[in-house]
């Protein structure tokens, strides 16, 4: 039997009608986290679909609260001191002096915002019912939607938020005319009001006070913001009045709302010289109202043109038929469900790319960007030890390599600020980060030094810079953005490496994210040499040292790097358990079923614990199969990095089973993944480790279908990416691959595996491939 692999240089990329991509329900939401998110990369909604009344809740991705400070300890003088005691096992002492002299101050960020809400009201009292009702999400399109009954006129709603024209668009229509009669009024909880400006159109203004706050920045009047709703009616009667518009007897209503803030990216900061309302003015301004057909064409062209890149359809049975909430409700009872782990899959490239592109600025934060609190969980911050990266693991597989940009830029506006940690706290040149950061720049360490102080995040953020390149193979990309970042996160390492009594190079102070051990009965997180660390390092240091060779450039930084890599401690195995050790010691961990499993990034996200390392390999087995006996796994976003880990072990059964777990245990009804509360790494983990399960090259080879699980028996997916520049578009059947098609955008090697064998074609753009033997 043969396997026909055709490559070429040309791929199209665009699959119409997808076969699973709508998110549908026969009721309203009940509450936020069954509303319906859309978004263009800067604007966010979340519409809940009521008939007696709508809310859609809002998010503009700049509007935070807090500003700009230097939060960095004059740390340097002690530093040496706190690294050999912990060095020398006096952990305890080390702690009281990191506390004393370490710590950020002030030691919290504040939050990400709400921008408010819509509320559409319909009826006083005396709501009939709705018949014939469906709310649905078009991932394809990116629209909103809402149809019912009542008595015997049709209604329907839909919402889409257009990146072209960079404004949220809301039409209502009626099966009849003058049959529309409502108010639409915005509000917010504080800092806010609305009021008109002319007889159809609402003027947003409002400025974040921040009031004093234990362990926070200074409070003050801080972010200014604003928006702009302009109505337009057909029939009727449309009046805006107070913070609302009163809409009588029209036929169609369509509003275009758009929003901003004084917040300038090229300044991590505030800027009063930016008005929020004269911004929203133009973007009004510019859009021809008159022509919602134009205006909503553009849109899911645009929007079309990224989700259509792939196509995926996994088994026989078509289940797009029931609603979503009772699809999920069957899978949580035992039931299995296919083609919705597809619709999984496709959700999850929608969330991305509808928060972390233009003509949005900042990367996706925790929640993305749709969040409805003044004060949101963890702050929906950009966590640095494992989230934010985790929302970016699907980007360059699932061909939406663009996404990266807005976190690839502000890898780079970290730089700065990072510097000034880096000397103030570490002593060391370079640039460096912790645990978590804002829009204003955050990289001192922050709630706390045994939990907030990660000096190798900027190590490993720049690694997925590296990896834009290696999927792109973008030499411009690398050689003007990309590596100057992780050249300067590789000379902050260099200056922070200490010798300890081994003669080893190691980090210190070190954390593995938020665990902790016990020495001498005392639990700690401080540490030196964490094997996460060694991990990153050795991960970065392998990357500068390619890229100074596509870019011919800094010889002798490279020899450096190659020397320090001698001298970084092995990753070792526990002589208790056979398990990779999580801290330099052998040390018992206190949780050993704790969410992070961070000793495994040398397995995934990283690439130096494959089956080429025999003895770490089974290490890495090891160490799942104790994490998950001791109740590992068990938030959101833990579960999609477990998805990861055995998908990369070639465990396509236990894949499989903790995909199956993600969807019945940690997703909401709205299919947003839930840590509790909401937290959407676990939907771009969960993404990412489907792809993982069909495609892996970070070994330097094309490996097709290297864990696919044993239910998988049938599937096809096209579009996916993978590093050197290929696209790949599988097919199988009974669990064995039938077709491969691999098209080459850069041209080159490509190492193929499939079930043990491999073959190696050597492809030129617009070359065609074919035939390889099983």
């Amino acid at each position: 039997m043969s396997l026909l692999i055709l490559v070429a240089a040309f791929h199209s990329g665009m699959y119409a009608n997808q076969p699973e991509s709508v998110l549908w329900y026969s009721q309203p939401a009940k509450d936020w986290h069954e509303a319906l998110p859309v978004g263009n990369g800067r604007l966010g909604a979340m519409v809940y679909g009521g008939y007696a009344s709508e809310t859609i809740q809002l998010n503009e991705e700049s509007l935070w609260a807090g500003c700009k400070i230097d939060a960095n300890a004059e740390a340097a003088p002690y530093l040496a001191e706190i690294q050999q005691l912990l060095i020398n096992g006096d952990i305890s002492r080390a702690l009281e002096l990191s506390a004393k002299y370490l710590a950020g101050d002030p030691l919290r960020i504040r939050s990400y915002q709400s921008f408010g809400e819509l509320k559409i009201d319909f009826f006083d009292d005396g709501v009939p019912e709705a018949a014939n009702y469906r709310r649905e999400l078009n991932l394809e399109t990116g629209v909103a939607s809402v149809a019912y009954e009542l008595g015997k006129t049709r209604y329907t709603r839909e919402l889409f938020i257009s990146a072209p024209d960079n404004a949220i668009v809301l039409r209502l229509t009626a099966g009849g005319p003058d049959k529309l009669t409502f108010r639409l009024s915005y509000a917010r909880e504080q800092d806010a009001t609305a009021f008109p400006v002319s007889e159809n159109e609402l003027e947003i203004k409002g400025q974040i006070v921040d009031l004093p706050k234990q362990e926070s920045s200074e409070g003050g009047l801080h972010m200014k913001f604003g928006g702009r709703i302009r109505g337009m009616n057909k029939g009727g009667r449309l009046t805006a009045v107070n913070n609302a518009f009163f809409v009588e007897n029209a036929d169609e209503v369509i509003f275009f709302l758009t929003a901003a803030t004084d917040y300038n990216f090229s300044k991590l900061d505030f800027d009063r010289s930016i008005d929020p309302s004269s911004v929203c003015k133009k973007i009004l301004d510019k859009l021809d109202v008159r022509n919602y057909a134009d205006i909503k064409d553009r849109h899911v062209r645009e929007h079309s043109g990224l989700m259509n890149r792939m196509s995926f359809t996994l088994g026989t049975e078509d289940t797009s038929g029931l609603p979503v909430d009772e699809r999920l409700q069957r899978l949580k009872d035992g039931a299995t469900d296919l083609s919705l782990i597809a619709l999984y899959f496709q959700y999850g490239r929608y969330l991305l790319a509808n928060s972390s592109r233009a003509p949005g600025l900042l990367p996706a934060n925790l929640q993305g960007i749709w969040c409805k609190d003044m004060q949101a969980a963890w702050s929906s911050d950009f966590h640095t030890n494992i989230n934010i990266q985790m929302n970016y693991w699907p980007a360059e597989v699932c061909n939406l390599s663009e996404t990266v940009i807005p976190f690839s830029r502000l890898i780079e506006a970290l730089r700065e600020p990072g510097r000034v940690t880096a000397k103030k706290t570490y002593n060391s040149g370079g640039w460096a980060m912790n645990h978590l950061t804002d829009p204003f720049g955050r990289t001192a360490i922050s709630d706390g030094v045994g939990w907030g102080t990660f000096p190798i995040a900027s190590s490993w953020l720049v690694l997925h810079q590296w990896e834009h390149y290696l999927y792109t193979g973008d030499v411009a990309y690398l050689r003007d953005e990309a590596y100057p970042c992780m050249k300067e996160a590789a000379e902050f390492i260099l200056g922070f490496l200490v010798k300890d009594r081994n003669g080893y190079l190691v980090t210190a102070p070190s954390n593995s994210p938020e665990n902790a051990y016990r020495l001498n009965e005392q639990s700690f997180q401080f540490s030196y040499g964490a094997t996460v660390d060694i991990e990153i390092i050795t991960e970065l240091f392998r990357a500068c040292i390619r890229a100074g060779k596509v870019l011919k450039q800094d010889d002798a930084f490279r020899k450096q790097l190659e020397n320090t890599l001698k001298k970084l401690p092995p990753i070792r195995i526990s002589k208790r358990y056979n398990t990779i050790q999580e801290w330099i010691e052998d040390y018992e961990e206190v949780e050993p079923g704790h969410r992070h499993i961070s000793h495994l990034f040398g397995l995934h996200p990283g690439s130096m614990i494959t089956p080429s390392t025999p003895v770490l390999f089974e290490g890495a087995k090891k160490t799942l199969e104790r994490r998950l006996s001791n109740g590992g796994g068990h938030t959101g976003w833990s579960r999609a990095w477990v998805i990861n880990f055995y998908a990369r072990l070639l465990d396509g059964k236990n894949a499989g089973e903790h995909m199956q777990a993600l969807l019945a245990k940690s997703t909401l009804n709205n299919l947003f993944d839930t840590h509790p509360p909401f937290q959407i790494d676990g939907n771009f983990g969960g993404t990412a480790g489907i792809a993982e399960m069909l495609l892996q090259s970070h070994n330097g080879e094309l490996h097709l279908l290297p864990a696919l699980p044993p239910d998988w028996q049938s599937g096809k997916i096209t579009g996916l990416c993978a590093r050197g520049g290929w696209i790949v578009d599988l097919q199988w059947e009974n669990g064995v691959l039938v077709s491969a098609h691999i098209f080459s955008k850069n041209g080159g090697k490509c190492n193929i595996r499939y079930q043990g064998k491999t073959k190696t074609i050597s492809v030129k753009a617009g070359e065609k491939y074919a035939h390889l033997a099983q």
